[in-house]
């Protein structure tokens, strides 16, 4: 699943190098854009889910909410070139070879090009990652937006998050449900095109990590008792 915000320049070329051997159905999220996002996905094959209101959480929640009952595991990942098609291969095998629930693609682990993290959100991750580790014992290297997720644990997560705090839920909620997590190295690139939502000035990365904060925050609040 690809949530796509103004992606029209790259989203094309980020469906071309997927194997769609690899999956029942690639589906396109396009988030309320304003740009050719949703007819580059289609015309490179894609199913495209429209989903006017804004939110990286709003757009997965829509395209989780159309997937057929034999869809078992989704994978997401971005849709501007940052995440490298070659390493959804190893990231499936790995994900059903350990039988993991929640597995992540790590940029920190694997090979990062020169200045496809900023040090803000270099510090934002670790921070992120170190508040899990010490509220539920659960060690992560990233919130890397490059993961794969049984459906199953997806239900017992029951994310709210309509926004960027999605990712970082995600992983809050599979720490504090003590599911099956993994990592593993992957490729993380400059993007290619357009411009980041989040970390592509310093007040979106600020509010980011203030959100990110929060979500935590907010987990911390729900015991686990609250999901079945």
């Amino acid at each position: 699943m690809i949530p796509a915000l103004n992606e029209g320049e790259t989203i094309g070329s980020v469906l071309a190098q997927i194997p769609s051997s690899l999956f029942d159905a690639i589906v396109v999220v396009d988030n309320g854009s304003t740009d050719s996002t949703a007819e580059a996905a289609a015309g490179a094959g894609a199913k495209v889910i429209r989903e006017p209101r804004r939110g990286y959480g709003r757009a997965c929640q829509a395209g989780l909410a159309t997937l057929g009952s034999s869809v078992t595991a989704i994978v997401f990942m971005d849709a501007d070139l940052s995440d490298d098609p070659a390493d959804l291969e190893n990231l499936i095998r790995q994900f059903e070879n350990r039988r993991l629930d929640l597995l992540i693609g790590s940029r920190t682990l694997g090979q990062l090009e020169l200045g496809s993290l900023t040090a803000l959100q270099r510090f934002g991750n670790g921070l992120s990652t170190r508040l899990i580790e010490l509220l539920w014992g659960v060690r992560f290297s990233d919130l890397g937006p490059l993961r794969v997720v049984s459906r199953d644990a997806l239900a017992r997560m029951r994310l709210r998050d309509p926004t960027f705090g999605w990712n970082v839920e995600m992983q809050a909620r599979a720490a504090q449900l003590r599911l099956k997590v993994g990592e593993i190295p992957v490729r993380y690139r400059r993007r290619r095109a357009g411009r980041s939502k989040i970390s592509g000035t310093l007040t979106g990365s600020l509010r980011a990590g203030a959100k990110i904060l929060w979500t935590l925050a907010r987990c911390f609040c729900v015991r686990t008792e609250a999901v079945p």
